[in-house]
């Protein structure tokens, strides 16, 4: 919150964007990140978070120099206050572009590659490709429940519910459930199966600490621990499972499960990992490693590609996840091994060198621990999946130290109207020619 001596509201010029959304500027000699403008708008901000030195946060209240790349958000829920469609006063294919030049500004600084590898043919070139329709494309969603039982997107900032409703779900997926009740301040897994069928999971309310207390911290730290185990699941509406398909291979998912959000990424990126690996490894891989790799999406792409696999190991933490993969590639005997546990811990007790290591950690991004063994287990070629575009540079900075180099990254906009990008990048050992 703003202090007594910061001006409630600052007029700023913004000239470039930042990663999370916001555009950046400058007032009364601090940097400014302001949610809901466009680099190279003028516009009346009010100040949201003074709490920092060097910079504060705000919100648009007003445009006075509009971009030409300014529309009206589709977004009733956003309109309305929701945290979704964050860039949905983007046109559309202006935000890609402003989604690429964030990609290849945090490669550079935070990321710290070598400038000829950010300002390169093969990184400079790179564009955020479209998946498909900019509404309509998300199959997978969670919606929050308010006290009065309704369910709806949870705000930006603070803790009401809106219930307006949100263009990126497919159409049909929450159909009626506005007018249904459901358990006060619990959560709604919903889900469209590849055939269409809607899946609907009622999860408990999380059990919240309370304040004031003299053990609080204890309660607090109680909390988290109950927030980490299962919380109790009804279903509402189809079954529990909910199954998807890439390709010619169907695996059988729980609704709660991790699936990705956009109906075509699946596809698309199992597609980018072959053509990747097809392309820049010299001799057909016969030992794959695929690391978070949850149901085995890639290892099915990598086992269906050019090539004979002998072994995919996937590697991932999540049971129901790995029960799925076991499922699914029942019929492939020896040719792939599931592994539970931290990806981290469970890497050492993968045996031989591998040929190529695919890694679609969460949004928190690999880390150090984790790309030393995979550095240190000498792969032919690695592809990294990354979420957030920050922690992604990072992680290949943390790569590039351990010498490999980049080679190619293709962009995604999986998540039309917000910022978030996915990315995927191909690196090779730096001995490698």
């Amino acid at each position: 919150m703003t202090g007594p001596e910061t001006p409630r509201r600052v007029e700023v010029g913004v000239d470039r964007p930042a990663n999370g959304g916001e555009a950046v500027g400058r007032a009364d000699g601090r940097v400014v990140f302001v949610r809901g403008a466009i680099p190279g708008e003028r516009v009346v901000a009010e100040i949201t978070d003074d709490r920092h030195d060097s910079y504060w946060r705000a919100d648009v209240v007003d445009v006075l120099d509009a971009s030409p790349h300014r529309v009206s958000s589709p977004c009733p829920a956003a309109s309305a206050g929701a945290g979704c469609c964050d860039l949905g006063h983007v046109d559309p294919d202006h935000a890609r572009d402003l989604k690429q030049a964030v990609l290849l500004d945090v490669l550079d600084r935070v990321g710290h590659l070598p400038r000829d590898v950010v300002e390169g043919t093969e990184l400079a070139t790179v564009g955020v490709r479209r998946l498909g329709a900019d509404t309509g494309w998300r199959i997978r969603t969670r919606l929050a429940v308010d006290g009065q039982g309704h369910p709806g997107q949870s705000a930006f900032r603070g803790r009401t519910i809106v219930t307006e409703a949100c263009v990126q779900p497919a159409a049909g997926m929450l159909d009626g459930l506005g007018d249904s009740r459901f358990t006060p301040h619990s959560e709604l897994a919903v889900v469209l199966d590849a055939d269409g069928a809607r899946h609907v999971t009622e999860l408990a309310p999380v059990e919240k600490p309370r304040r004031g207390s003299a053990d609080s911290r204890r309660r607090a730290q109680q909390n988290r621990v109950r927030r980490s185990r299962p919380r109790d699941r009804v279903v509402v509406e189809g079954g529990a499972n909910a199954v998807r398909r890439v390709g010619g291979r169907s695996w059988d998912i729980p609704v709660t499960g991790f699936w990705q959000a956009h109906r075509e990424a699946p596809r698309a990126y199992s597609e980018t990992v072959v053509d990747l690996v097809g392309a820049h490894l010299a001799t057909p891989p016969r030992v794959a490693w695929d690391l978070y790799g949850g149901a085995g999406v890639f290892a099915g792409a990598l086992l269906d590609g050019p090539g004979d696999l002998d072994t995919v190991h996937i590697v991932d933490s999540d049971q129901a996840a790995l029960a799925a993969a076991d499922h699914a590639f029942a019929g492939e005997g020896d040719r792939v091994r599931t592994h539970r546990g931290e990806v981290a811990a469970r890497i050492a007790d993968l045996s031989g060198r591998p040929d190529v290591v695919v890694l679609d950690p969460p949004r928190t991004g690999a880390g150090e621990r984790v790309i030393a063994a995979v550095a240190d287990a000498r792969p032919g070629i690695v592809v990294h999946v990354g979420c957030d575009a920050a922690r992604f540079a990072r992680d290949l900075g943390l790569f590039a130290e351990r010498g490999f180099r980049v080679v190619e990254i293709r962009g995604f906009d999986a998540f039309p109207l917000t910022h978030h990008v996915e990315a995927v990048a191909c690196l090779l050992p730096s001995a490698t020619g």
